[in-house]
C-alpha cells in the first residue's frame, strides 16, 4: 500500500501518525527567564526523546554530535537536536535553575545531580523503536537505581518536578514495521496506557508534580511537507494527532482522581506551536518566521538529513544563513529560536505554571 492509501485508510479509522569523545555542555540558566513563585522546585527530572535530550544519545547513533548542530549554542554540536536550546532548557529556566545535565555525565559532573537529571534519548519512545537507546521505562529505572545507591532519597524528591516528552517515536517505528491501518487506534491507546504508567511510576518513586507535553501538529513539520515544496501542512495527520492528545487528557484526568491532586498535566506543547506557526498571536519578543514550513537545514535530496555527509567529507545538506529566521531546525525539531518562540506563548507559559501551584 502506497503513504497515500495508507494515510486514507487511517483516517477512516481515526488516526495515523504523528507521526572525538564529545564533551558535556553545562547546563546554563536562560538570561531572559525566572522563577515567580511560591513552591521553588530545586531539581528537574526530564524523560523522554529528542524534544527534551540535551546530550544523552551516543555518537555513533545520531546526527545532534555533529555540524551543524549546535552552531546557535554553544557554537558546535552538544548532543541537542537542534542549533541551539530545546525544551528543557526552557522549562528549567522558568523554574530558575541550570538545565539538568545529561544522565550519561552523572559521573564527570556528579556536583551537579543534586540539581535533577535528563535521561531523554532521542528517538526513543515508551516502547523500543528503531533507535537502540533506553526507551522510557529503562529511563525510569535509571532513576530508581539512583534510589536505590542513595543518590536521591524520597524526601528529597519531594523537592523535584519532572517534564515528560513524546514526540511521536512510537508510531513512526509502527508504520517503519508495517503496522496495520485498522490496529493503529488500539496502538495509541496503548501507548498512552503505558506513558500513564509511567508518569505514575514517577510519582510513585516521589517526585512531585510531572507535566507531560501534548504532540505538535506533526502534519506541518518538514518531513512531511517536504513532497509540498514546503508549501501545505497535511491536514489528515493534524486531525489524526487529536486522537494521541484527547487519549493523553483522559489519561492525566485519570491520574489526578486515581491520586486525589492536580500533581500531573498537560504542557500545551500543541497550541503553543499552533500559535507560532499560525501566527495567530503576538506577545512581547513574538519573532516572525520566513516561511514555516521550511528548515534552516535539511537534506539535499530524499536520503540525506541535515549533517549528512559523503565518504569523502561533501555535505548534503542545506543551511539558512540564520537560524533565527526559521521555526525548524531540521526535518522534525524547532530552532532554538523557534523553541523560545514557542516557550513564549500564553498556551506554554499558562500550563508551566502548573509545576508551581
Amino acid at each position: 500500500m502506497d503513504t497515500q492509501s495508507f494515510l486514507f485508510s487511517v483516517f477512516c479509522f481515526l488516526f495515523y501518525f504523528l507521526s572525538g569523545e564529545p564533551q558535556v555542555v553545562e547546563g546554563t540558566r536562560l538570561s531572559w527567564t525566572s522563577s515567580p513563585f511560591g513552591f521553588k522546585p530545586k531539581m528537574l527530572f526530564a524523560f523522554g526523546d529528542s524534544y527534551a535530550d540535551t546530550g544523552n544519545t551516543k555518537i555513533a547513533v545520531t546526527r545532534s554530535w555533529h555540524f551543524p548542530y549546535g552552531i546557535t549554542f554553544p557554537g558546535k554540536p552538544s548532543g541537542r537536536f537542534s542549533d541551539g536550546f530545546v525544551s528543557t532548557d526552557f522549562v528549567a529556566g522558568y523554574l530558575g535553575m541550570k538545565t539538568p545535565i545529561p544522565y550519561r555525565w552523572r559521573k564527570e559532573l556528579s556536583g551537579r545531580v543534586k540539581y535533577g537529571l535528563n535521561f531523554a534519548y532521542g528517538g526513543t519512545g515508551v516502547f523500543d523503536t528503531l533507535v537502540a537507546e533506553p526507551n522510557m521505562t529503562t529511563q525510569i529505572d535509571f532513576l530508581q537505581q539512583l534510589i536505590n545507591d542513595s543518590v536521591y532519597t524520597k524526601r528529597v524528591l519531594r523537592t523535584s518536578v519532572a517534564l515528560v516528552s513524546l514526540a511521536g517515536n512510537d508510531y513512526s517505528y509502527y508504520l517503519e514495521t508495517n503496522g496495520s491501518a485498522t490496529a493503529f487506534p488500539g496502538f495509541i491507546q496503548s501507548v498512552v496506557n503505558q506513558l500513564m504508567v509511567n508518569m505514575k511510576r514517577i510519582h510513585d518513586l516521589g517526585v512531585r508534580k510531572i507535566g507531560v507535553m501534548s504532540l505538535i501538529s506533526l502534519g506541518c513539520t518538514p518531513q512531511n511537507t517536504a513532497g509540498s515544496s514546503f508549501q501545505r501542512c497535511n491536514e489528515t495527520e493534524n486531525d489524526l494527532v487529536m486522537l494521541h492528545n484527547n487519549l493523553l487528557l483522559q489519561a492525566v484526568n485519570t491520574l489526578n482522581q486515581q491520586t486525589n491532586s492536580t500533581l500531573f498535566f498537560i504542557i500545551d506543547l500543541h497550541n503553543a506551536f499552533s500559535t507560532v506557526f499560525n501566527g495567530t498571536e503576538t506577545h512581547q519578543g513574538s519573532p516572525t518566521f520566513e516561511n514555516p514550513f521550511e528548515p534552516c537545514c535539511f537534506g539535499v535530496t530524499e536520503g540525506f538529513f541535515c549533517g549528512s555527509v559523503e565518504e569523502n567529507g561533501g555535505k548534503k545538506y542545506t543551511l539558512c544563513s540564520n537560524p533565527k529566521t526559521k521555526l525548524f531546525w531540521d526535518g522534525n525539531h524547532p530552532t532554538s529560536e523557534g523553541w523560545r518562540a514557542i516557550y513564549s506563548t500564553p498556551a506554554f507559559q499558562n500550563t508551566l505554571k502548573q509545576f508551581i501551584d
